[in-house]
């Protein structure tokens, strides 16, 4: 039987390890599906539409820059 988890980013080591502990589990991160990627698809375009209405400020590049 396969499990689909969603969980916090920052918590997916901990759950990986936790779960390959079992012998009879096996444990690996899914590749994202093609309903993950329509979803953030959708939010990506509401947010363009949201910025050209004026609703939200974009970060330039150089704001993104700096955050690496």
């Amino acid at each position: 039987m396969k499990v689909i988890l969603e969980i916090k980013d920052n918590k997916v080591d901990f759950i990986l390890n936790l779960l390959q502990q079992y012998s009879f589990v096996k444990a690996h991160p899914a590749k994202r599906t093609k309903v993950q990627l329509k979803d953030d698809l959708k939010a990506s375009f509401l947010e363009i539409k949201q910025a050209k209405e004026g609703k939200v400020k974009l970060q330039t590049l150089s704001e993104f820059l700096d955050e690496l």
